[in-house]
């Protein structure tokens, strides 16, 4: 069940990141400016923010075999209409949005397919490994995207994609099960409120309000930082392959820290400690990014920022199941996706906004976002371990 979740997971993010790396070459090929390329990523961000809450309820309302269903079922008839598009940019805009409104239907069920499927002491590595799935989509797009075009053009990289959507949909569809057959938790915890009837008892919860927004500033910083990068170097000297490969080396530091830390939080039955690590871990490597001058300083910062800021992730999700229970995982999973997506919006406009209006240097805007993860560095020393986890240590 996790396998056929995390495949169509990684197929959806290596959709929405198709474009990034290849802006240039899409600008020709569709005749579109670069802000119109930017877009058939951008509206992702825009469309979460509208269908996250009404995603979240469908998940908790009809389970994953719907829920999940849907956000798979979007992915593979839009993935396959871009091929179809060819060079039609208002059809191709039409095709991202359609998966964009698949997105949410599938990132939001992380800690519901964990929840469902796995015990309280598995359940940040299932939660790792679903959120390790869409870093590894997105890590293959940006680096399979551009051999592709060079090498087979970008209709046949879109129907190839295309393809890869549809089985992976019906992939999910055949083998999709709602519920094992013997419960993975204890009596009494498998029914959680839906998600309007959750949403109450969420925002009152001290250290859920807290957890939003460490999710507010840290997943705006890696969403702004993966869309700049190139500017944010450039004005050091950096090429932009130099940037590509810190952007890459980020994302694999990302996958393998949410492979890793994730495991070692549920080996010692604790959250907190991790959430303080990776938010200070990821706050040198943003400086590093920042204000170096050195290419191998530069690429290990990438990598500090990617390994402890992605693999945050999976946990600071894991952990706001447990202290809002019995309100439902989709809800405290799409409030906090929801977060990321609205900070995310704010700080890429925000950095170009502010950046140096000489030589476009990023840094002002850096030093803010420095200080934002600080704040949650504070923050996350107020944050109590969970309750419904060391109830369950107890037994």
């Amino acid at each position: 069940m996790l396998l056929v979740y995390m495949l169509i997971m990684a197929v959806n993010q290596m959709l929405w990141i198709t474009f990034a790396p290849i802006t240039t070459e899409a600008t020709h090929y569709y005749h579109a400016n670069d802000l119109q390329i930017g877009m058939l990523s951008m509206c992702f961000m825009i469309v979460f923010i509208i269908v996250s809450i009404p995603a979240s309820w469908v998940i908790d309302k009809f389970g994953i075999r719907i829920g999940v269903g849907t956000g798979a079922v979007l992915t593979g008839v839009f993935g396959l209409l871009r091929g179809v598009a060819d060079t039609n940019y208002t059809m191709l805009l039409i095709a991202q949005i359609g998966i964009a409104i698949g997105q949410p239907f599938l990132v939001n069920a992380v800690t519901k397919v964990a929840a469902r499927w796995f015990p309280i002491e598995e359940r940040a590595t299932a939660s790792g490994l679903g959120t390790l799935a869409m870093y590894v989509g997105i890590l293959a797009g940006m680096m399979v995207t551009p051999f592709m075009v060079i090498s087979n053009g970008m209709a046949s990289m879109l129907y190839f994609y295309g393809i890869i959507s549809v089985i992976s949909a019906v992939v999910f569809l055949i083998f999709v099960k709602e519920r094992p057959l013997t419960p993975p938790c204890l009596s009494g915890q498998e029914e959680r409120a839906l998600v309007f009837d959750g949403f109450r008892q969420t925002l009152r919860t001290r250290d859920f309000n807290w957890l939003m927004l460490i999710f507010f500033i840290g997943l705006g910083v890696f969403n702004a930082v993966t869309t700049w990068i190139e500017n944010i170097l450039s004005p050091r000297g950096f090429t932009a392959a130099q940037a590509g490969m810190t952007g890459g080396l980020m994302i694999a530091g990302g996958i393998i820290g949410a492979l890793v830390i994730p495991i070692i939080s549920d080996h010692f039955r604790k959250r907190t400690p991790f959430i303080i690590m990776a938010i200070a871990g990821a706050t040198l490597g943003l400086a590093g990014i920042t204000f170096t001058h050195s290419y191998a300083i530069l690429l290990l910062s990438g990598i500090c920022l990617g390994f402890f800021l992605l693999s945050s992730g999976p946990i600071g999700f894991q952990y706001g199941a447990e202290i809002t229970y019995p309100a439902s995982e989709g809800t405290s999973n799409g409030l906090l996706f929801l977060m990321g997506q609205i900070s995310g919006i704010a700080m890429i406009f925000g950095m170009d906004l502010f950046k140096s209006p000489g030589n476009g240097s990023m840094t002002k805007p850096l030093i803010i976002l420095i200080a934002g993860m600080i704040l949650c560095l504070v923050v996350s020393f107020k944050l109590k371990e969970s309750a419904l986890l060391q109830d369950q240590n107890k037994h």
